[in-house]
């Protein structure tokens, strides 16, 4: 009798294990499953920080076309007290030069009148750069001017601020002077140079960024 005993509770054991055994594999499935599955929303949670940001950190002003793609420079008081320049700068390393807000033309009575790009030996608007090698492009130095902005009483020479070729001026001033008033930093700017880097990195030093320059003009 208890030899029946001891063979039934050996089958009942036997019979046990591949229970377990079955048990322990449909974890061991279901536990990369959990792990990917923790992986995957992991990631869209992710991505959906990169698409949908946090309102809270969002400026209160977006930044204008300007600010997003250009780095801002200023040229203080260049070469004449109240001759205030601004420099953006693109990714690709070209500059666009003109007047900032803070230049004495724009406190002139009655305000800008005519903008002459005729200075030095020869007419910048003249200047017609082709193909990609920039063909005809002419090397100016920081301080060559670039035209003559004038107002009912007085006019002011522009200058370059940074050493490199010239590769277009602005002629819509020269029939549009207003553009000057109403959007100098966009439309109405001055040129468009293009610096050697070398050349770029030696006049960045001289120049305020845009924080700085506020500073210096206390439009903070």
């Amino acid at each position: 009798m208890s030899d029946v005993r001891v063979d039934h509770t050996q089958k009942l054991e036997e019979t046990a294990v591949p229970n377990n055994l079955e048990q322990q594999d449909k974890q061991d499935e279901e536990q990369p499953q959990q792990s990917v599955q923790e992986n995957a929303e992991y990631e869209d949670e992710e991505l959906h920080k990169l698409l949908v940001p946090d309102i809270t950190q969002l400026p209160l002003i977006p930044p204008s076309a300007v600010e997003f793609n250009f780095a801002s420079y200023f040229a203080p008081d260049f070469m004449k007290p109240g001759n205030d320049q601004y420099v953006y700068r693109h990714a690709n390393g070209l500059c666009v030069v003109g007047l900032a807000s803070t230049h004495l033309a724009f406190k002139d009575k009655g305000g800008i009148t005519a903008v002459d790009f005729n200075v030095g030996k020869s007419d910048r608007s003249g200047m017609k750069v082709t193909g990609k090698r920039k063909k005809n492009a002419q090397h100016f130095e920081s301080n060559t001017a670039l035209c003559k902005v004038c107002t009912n009483g007085d006019s002011y020479i522009v200058r370059c601020c940074v050493k490199g070729s010239l590769l277009e001026v602005n002629e819509r001033l020269i029939k549009q002077p207003e553009l000057l008033h109403s959007s100098a930093d966009r439309e109405g700017y001055i040129a468009i140079i293009m610096p050697k880097p070398a050349d770029w990195l030696k006049v960045k030093a001289s120049l305020l960024s845009l924080e700085e320059f506020k500073k210096l003009r206390a439009l903070c």
